[in-house]
């Protein structure tokens, strides 16, 4: 096993043929990105297809993120570029009109939500061009004025933030919706929800893919200041996080950027779900074949505050290295993972019964130094749960479900590895751990001379009981591989 931490890379026109997308494979991406912000459906069907057959080609389980677009606020169109200066005043009309100078330092623009307008308040900040503009609020009424803090330019269809003003708008717009069931049709594994707020947010977009008969998984992007006060309520209604830096470090102080990203993959980790850490992880390799140090030290301490995943944006989408950008973050993944403080006993509230089993069980793989650890799973819950204490041994994932399957290909340390028949609620225990021993031997999983952890559900194929554990070294294996081989 090569790495613990994933890789997330997102498709574009930079690695969107089969060739590339091969390559990305085979150097360590675990998931691909598909940016609903950009590109038609018809574009989408092409770049999936491609996916589709570069995984086959590899021969891996690689999973598919579907990144809904969300209600990105942003100015409206402009007749020029504006060249603000500190002191300058813009007026926010709810009209829709094309921008223009009105007057010595004054401007009038609209946005593409002017509802949101009538949220904002005196002294309420407004960041423009991704926060590259600020702005105070010194005006209220029919129109809202802002006085400008510091100077910049700023042209046409600039996204807008508000960083202290709660919206309460609908995130889900209707090119959302439609995108869904798109995703849904064909078969994404993940959905990320750009702009949540509340946990409300997440429950609404399963309610959707739920009417189209959706099983996704839900990735909530935190990327708000108040999804960051409600984090807790949000990973209840999520089946993972995505901390999305860029829009983050705009609605909160940047310096605190680090602090939040520590503290949200604490509490993913604390509950068993997944957390991607995303945005201008490599940056500098959209353009050069090298990272900066910084970049490498960004990457490095993702990895030891224990990200479930690193992700490339543009680097991967539109840069011009994008298989040498993946090799970049594998390498910094291998050499940083050598310093992990593996088996995070203890810090873990045990809730019932497959938590204690699952600690146990960890806990024993290392006093035994086993090899490795095979979890049999029907939802992959349990696995994720395993996950969580981050063992310094590989987490076969055994499970008759492909769904199932690609949807750990975001989970720490989990090899999606064997993928069954499903097995009937009146198989033995003994045939399963047949089939498991004589797949893993021959795929070279397994060794007859070394020590293996396997737990399971028992009865088989129960979802959620998680209760069985078994050591497996030569005699065991021997005796189920003997006791079933004449049957098989």
């Amino acid at each position: 096993m090569k790495k613990r931490t994933k890789i997330i890379a997102t498709v574009g026109p930079s690695s969107d043929s089969v060739e590339t997308l091969y390559e990305m494979i085979r150097a360590g991406v675990n998931l691909f990105r598909m940016n609903f912000s950009h590109g038609t459906h018809q574009e989408h069907d092409r770049i999936l297809a491609n996916i589709r057959e570069a995984i086959a080609r590899s021969g891996l389980v690689v999973g598919i993120l579907q990144d809904i677009c969300g209600p990105k606020i942003r100015i409206g169109k402009l007749d020029n570029i504006f060249h603000l200066q500190s002191g300058d005043h813009i007026e926010f009309v709810k009209e829709e009109i094309i921008g223009t100078q009105v007057g010595e330092g004054h401007y009038r623009l609209s946005l593409n939500q002017p509802e949101i307008l009538d949220k904002l308040e005196l002294g309420n900040a407004i960041y423009l061009y991704d926060g590259v503009i600020q702005a105070i609020i010194t005006e209220v009424g029919d129109h809202i004025i802002a006085t400008v803090k510091n100077s910049g330019q700023l042209s046409s269809k600039k996204g807008v933030n508000f960083p202290n003003t709660p919206l309460g708008i609908e995130i889900i717009t209707p090119k959302d919706h439609e995108d869904m069931r798109w995703g849904v049709e064909n078969g994404v594994d993940f959905m990320a929800i750009s702009f949540v707020q509340n946990a409300d947010d997440m429950k609404k977009a399963r309610t959707i893919i739920d009417s189209f008969g959706g099983k996704q998984q839900l990735i909530a992007k935190i990327e708000k200041f108040d999804a960051v006060e409600n984090i807790d309520e949000i990973l209840d209604a999520s089946d993972g996080l995505m901390v999305a830096r860029g829009d983050l470090g705009i609605e909160v102080p940047y310096y605190e950027v680090p602090a939040i990203q520590k503290r949200l993959i604490q509490k993913g980790m604390e509950r068993g779900k997944p957390v991607i850490t995303a945005t201008q992880m490599l940056l500098s390799m959209t353009e050069k074949e090298t990272a900066t140090r910084a970049e490498i030290s960004d990457v490095a301490n993702a990895v030891l505050d224990g990200t479930d995943a690193v992700m490339l944006s543009e680097e991967s989408a539109v840069g011009h290295h994008p298989v040498l950008a993946i090799q970049t973050m594998q390498n910094t993944i291998i050499a940083t993972e050598k310093i992990y403080p593996f088996y995070l006993f203890d810090r873990f509230v045990n809730c019932n019964t497959t938590d204690i089993v699952e600690e146990s069980m960890v806990r024993l793989a290392k006093h035994l130094d086993a090899k490795a650890i095979f979890a049999v799973t029907t939802s992959g819950t349990s696995v994720k749960k395993l996950s969580r204490y981050r063992p310094n041994k590989p987490i076969y994932a055994v499970t008759h479900s492909d769904t199932t399957a690609r949807s750990l290909t975001l989970v720490w340390g989990v090899v999606p590895a064997f993928c069954f028949t499903p097995i009937s609620p009146d198989a033995s225990r003994g045939e399963l751990l047949f089939d498991i021993i004589k797949s893993g031997i021959e795929r070279n999983f397994i060794d007859l001379d070394s020590t293996y952890i396997l737990t399971a559900g028992d009865p088989v194929g129960q979802s959620g009981l998680t209760n069985t554990i078994r050591i497996l070294r030569r005699y065991e294996m021997e005796y189920f591989l003997n006791l079933f081989k004449q049957e098989k």
